[in-house]
């Protein structure tokens, strides 16, 4: 009888440890596709470095492209509601609800994208921690300078983008390029490639890294950027977010291998390496014809843009906010970064 207690025992011990070793499954979702630069050199090193971390305890479900269904523009809703445990996209796409960061996207304001990540994780939990109360925030970052690219006209100066219909992919980038004179077209990166091929756009806004991946180094031919003393046209803002709930119910070993890859230094590598892919990104366009505008030629461009930076300080106070007390704050942490 002793035996036949012990054996059962033993049975039921080893079944709780089986169920106890069972990874905690996390479903990854984002718009990227498995072979851009964002998903093998970012997101999935990330996932793998929590994997890691939890010392087999998280095991992410990856799906790039838009496996899980739905469009780009509901996968911060997607987490919110927990269909998918943890994404990467940009809040712009979430319908205007998070403003005050906004701040990073406006025209001329970041120095690159290291710096300018750091200054966006530590102006949200300063200025505005409760901007992403509907999910747990892992990483705050940008990507690098902005690049104007175009079928069938160089742009050397605001005038040149009269009457072509541009892609943005933000409420402020949108702005931007209406100041310049384009007629912007907001849509998210996966539609680009279509809208060039069937002309619906003639030309998009985007940096280098990401051109190969939706193939507008094949479907343009002028490329223009500007020179690191002219400063960078623009940038967008970018999360990396889990849904509270899972992020809640996790037990503190694994809590930690979520938090020792989230905050400011994970919001600082991903700009980074972000950024670092421009140079790959770049030459795949070396077939077309690329223009660097010097700190004089970028001085038109600054100018007519001017407005924007009014129109967000105006915004934010009609909401309550400090506008330019935020926009000077924005300035002053990425400063504080650059060096």
């Amino acid at each position: 009888m002793k035996r036949f207690r012990f054996a059962i025992a033993a049975i039921a011990m080893a079944t709780s440890t089986s169920a106890i070793a069972e990874p905690v499954v996390l479903k990854f979702h984002t718009f990227m596709a498995p072979q851009s630069n964002v998903w093998k050199d970012m997101l999935a090193p990330w996932m793998d470095k929590v994997e890691k971390a939890s010392n087999g305890g998280i095991k992410f479900e990856r799906y790039p492209a838009m496996q899980l269904g739905g469009k780009p523009t509901n996968l911060y809703k997607q987490v919110e509601d927990g269909v998918a445990d943890v994404t990467w996209v940009l809040p712009a796409w979430a319908g205007g609800r998070f403003p005050r960061v906004e701040v990073f996207e406006l025209p001329f304001m970041m120095t690159n994208a290291e710096a300018t990540s750091k200054a966006y994780w530590e102006y949200v939990q300063k200025y505005a921690p409760d901007e992403f109360k509907g999910v747990h925030v892992i990483a705050l970052h940008v990507h690098g300078p902005g690049v104007i690219h175009t079928k069938d006209k160089q742009v050397n100066a605001p005038k040149d983008l009269r009457g072509l219909k541009v892609r943005g992919p933000t409420r402020q980038t949108t702005k931007l390029l209406a100041s310049l004179g384009a007629t912007p077209v907001g849509m998210p990166l996966p539609s680009i490639p279509d809208a060039l091929s069937k002309g619906v756009i003639s030309g998009a806004v985007i940096p280098w890294e990401v051109v190969p991946a939706v193939k507008v180094n094949e479907l343009t031919k002028y490329h223009t950027e500007f020179a690191p003393e002219a400063g960078a046209l623009y940038t967008a803002t970018f999360i990396l977010a889990m849904n509270k709930k899972k992020y809640d119910s996790l037990p503190a070993n694994l809590k930690k291998a979520i938090d020792e890859n989230s905050g400011i230094e994970a919001s600082g590598w991903l700009g980074k390496v972000q950024q670092g892919n421009d140079v790959k990104g770049r030459a795949t366009a070396a077939g077309g014809k690329i223009t660097t505008l010097s700190a004089a030629q970028a001085a038109p461009f600054k100018k007519a843009s001017a407005q924007i930076d009014d129109a967000w300080v105006k915004e934010m106070n009609g909401k309550g906010f400090k506008g330019q007390e935020l926009l000077q704050e924005a300035r002053n942490l990425i400063k504080k970064y650059t060096k």
